[in-house]
């Protein structure tokens, strides 16, 4: 795939890493700050302190933060919604991991693995509940106009992203070989698109111009595609990243994706390619339980992907949402602050070309 990051010069790179580096540390800061103290510390709120400070590079609140700042919006009262949705992004990993039966997580055991499911499934669900709390907490700051329409959009980001993963699980469940590239995007819009993204930039936006939004001088909905294509570009890329990256950098199992028999787009473009014999024992291996899939049944789906060209169709499908989410990302965009707009457009080159 093509570079993003790789062409600018190194000063730059650097500058781009550590304002991500620190949009998300004022997110993880503030969520950290929020966070019951009380009992009990061992089973509910030490796991949750740990599984936020251990997290990601806060891809999400980077997000809606340097969008509300590129629409003319102070970060500082965005912080609370940021601190909110990197929560309930750790919240759906740790159930995702079970639903999906994965082992490894940001380069250690998933927490179910370490805690066992039940301690995981109510650590999950305390983050969810806590995350309710701190939205109720926000009207206040934000005023209660501006207020319950951010909760109206994470309402809507909750809704489409367990309509989503519904759908994901329910064809593993079904051993649907069938799902094509339209199957997939529905999928992906729901799941990964809408809360990642989408959402994201709606509400940095909503908090920094609340008036315009209420007059409708600001329509929220501009950035519906631009994250669409943005959030379909990213899930491919890093669904490709499962099968052809290094544990140590991914932070995952590698073919992971296959032994949980995830209908990413490229087992998908296999069900369809795939000759009759070929179907039959893919279907029989994802009918089967995923402890009893070996390395064996892995290595020769990827062969077969390889064969068909599944990993290059995805790669290209990337690059041409890429280059559509461009298209929108300068009208969207046009006229806002220069360097919040700076950021998020090197922001689209680093999701969909990174190697982590």
């Amino acid at each position: 795939m093509k570079s993003g990051t790789a062409h600018l010069d190194p000063a730059a790179k650097q500058d781009f890493l550590e304002t991500l580096t620190s949009y998300g540390d004022q997110a993880r800061e503030t969520l950290l700050g929020l966070l019951p103290t009380g009992e009990p510390q061992a089973y509910l709120y030490g796991p949750m302190r740990d599984y936020i400070e251990t997290s990601g590079k806060g891809l999400r609140p980077a997000l809606l933060l340097a969008t509300c700042e590129a629409f003319g919006g102070n970060s500082e009262n965005a912080r609370v919604s940021a601190a909110v949705l990197e929560l309930l992004h750790n919240a759906f990993l740790i159930h995702d991991d079970i639903e999906d039966q994965s082992d490894f997580r940001r380069g250690r055991e998933c927490m179910h693995k370490r805690l066992g499911v039940p301690l995981a499934i109510n650590t999950g669900d305390g983050m969810q509940s806590l995350a309710l709390r701190l939205l109720r907490q926000n009207l206040g700051p934000l005023g209660p106009e501006t207020g319950m329409r951010v909760v109206d959009e994470f309402d809507h980001l909750l809704q489409q992203s367990i309509e989503g993963q519904a759908l994901e699980l329910g064809w593993i469940r079904d051993n649907r070989l069938n799902v094509d590239a339209s199957d997939y995007l529905r999928m992906c819009l729901k799941k990964t698109c809408w809360y990642s993204f989408i959402h994201p930039m709606r509400i940095g936006a909503l908090i920094a111009r609340p008036h315009d939004v209420e007059s409708g001088a600001l329509n929220l909905d501009d950035f519906n595609a631009f994250g669409f294509f943005l959030g379909a570009a990213f899930q491919i890329q890093d669904d490709v990243l499962n099968l052809v990256g290094s544990q140590d950098s991914y932070g995952k199992e590698i073919g992971g994706d296959i032994y949980e028999g995830k209908r990413t787009l490229m087992l998908g473009q296999l069900g369809l390619k795939a000759d009759e014999p070929e179907q039959a024992r893919l279907a029989e291996m994802l009918s089967n339980p995923r402890d009893t899939r070996s390395t064996q049944d892995v290595t020769w789906v990827l062969e077969r992907m390889n064969h068909y060209g599944s990993i290059r169709y995805a790669q290209d499908a990337a690059n041409d949402l890429l280059a559509s989410a461009r298209s929108e990302f300068a009208q969207v965009f046009a006229g806002t602050k220069d360097g919040p707009r700076a950021f998020l457009g090197q922001f689209m080159d680093y999701l969909v070309n990174r190697q982590v």
